[in-house]
């Protein structure tokens, strides 16, 4: 609670016991010739001072008891609208904090199933890439076996050509020892 708020509350607070302090001692008070002197509170139920006195002080302890209720009551709800007031800002400040977190929490979770994305492409394309590698050097192996077999094709044609120009020589050679002898 601030100073100013204090004497704020006190003041008033003052200024009423001050009143029922004045009143208390101006009605037990001074006489009509001035003097000073003490007046004595007689408690008898002859004297017609004595009974108005302490009823006068009854009343004035009443009204600066109920003075006093009221004021605690005013600071009491003075107090208790601080509070809500507080526990207001509280509540905002922790809705605020808890959406950043909420935001933040929905940044990385795009942030990471982005990332995810990403990775998931980048294994698509290598995974087409192997494939056409693959692709590639299954042609290739294709295209050296069908040359290995138009090679070996070859070579057994000339191998055949070879071996039949050879054995009709050797046929007319061993022909001819037989017709000498």
């Amino acid at each position: 609670m601030s100073k100013l708020s204090r004497a704020v509350v006190r003041m008033p607070l003052a200024l009423l016991l001050a009143i029922a302090v004045a009143v208390s001692l101006g009605g037990c008070g001074s006489s009509s010739n001035g003097s000073t002197q003490p007046v004595e509170v007689s408690t008898g139920a002859g004297a017609e001072t004595g009974e108005e006195g302490p009823d006068e002080k009854s009343e004035e302890a009443a009204e600066t008891e109920k003075n006093r209720e009221l004021l605690s009551e005013l600071e009491a709800k003075r107090r208790e609208e601080a509070a809500e007031e507080q526990a207001k800002k509280t509540e905002k400040a922790a809705l605020a904090k808890a959406k950043k977190r909420e935001e933040k929490a929905d940044k990385e979770a795009k942030k990471h199933e982005a990332e995810a994305d990403a990775k998931l492409k980048q294994r698509e394309a290598a995974a087409k890439a192997k494939e056409a590698k693959e692709a590639k050097e299954r042609e290739e192996a294709k295209k050296r076996e069908a040359q290995q077999k138009q090679e070996a094709e070859r070579k057994k044609i000339e191998a055949e050509r070879a071996a039949t120009t050879q054995t009709v020589p050797q046929q007319q050679v061993t022909t001819a020892p037989s017709e000498t002898g």
